[in-house]
């Protein structure tokens, strides 16, 4: 077993890079228009109340301009959609001028092409680190028709992939079990 300064950046991404993370693309309405950032920070907190939660940058200009909107809508990207996620992380371009969307009913832009998303109001927003805990509280969510089959796009060891299995069934019941 070889031991990583937690300190140093590249060793803290290097080693906790193994963890598998769903990668999300998070938009809204600000008021000069549709707004969006890709993260792979998304996360379910509670079933009651229904909570989400993702950690933005603090110095973003982006998570600030969703912050100011008020309420934001998490996209959940397919394994075909890299280049959905390349756009929303590249920085001065038009995030929004290659892929179609609708207003949700928070009115933050729901891509028509994520296979399920969640749109939210921000309940809650702490300092974390160099990082911002969002919470937001759920008011609507969908899964795409047709789009139950499709696996999830995933950053694994700083690539983009989906897992392995699909159509996996559990025998856990939902009471109790995790998210």
């Amino acid at each position: 077993m070889t031991f990583a300064d937690p300190q140093d950046p590249a060793a803290f991404r290097r080693i906790l890079g193994h963890y598998p993370t769903g990668v999300v693309v998070i938009t809204a309405m600000a008021q000069d228009g549709p707004v969006g950032m890709a993260v792979g920070t998304f996360t379910s907190i509670s079933l009651e109340p229904p909570l989400v939660g993702f950690f933005p940058d603090r110095n973003s200009s982006t998570w600030a301009r969703i912050r100011a909107a008020g309420a934001f809508c998490a996209n959940i990207l397919g394994e075909d959609h890299e280049d959905i996620c390349r756009t929303f992380a590249t920085r001065g371009i038009d995030r929004f001028a290659t892929v179609d969307w609708v207003p949700g009913p928070t009115g933050s832009p729901v891509l028509t092409d994520a296979i399920a998303w969640a749109d939210c109001r921000v309940s809650e927003d702490h300092p974390i680190g160099d990082h911002q805990l969002v919470v937001g509280q759920v008011t609507t969510l969908a899964l795409h028709a047709g789009e139950a089959a499709h696996r999830p796009l995933v950053f694994h060891r700083g690539r983009y992939g989906t897992t392995t299995t699909s159509d996996v069934t559990s025998s856990l019941p939902l009471e109790g079990a995790w998210l």
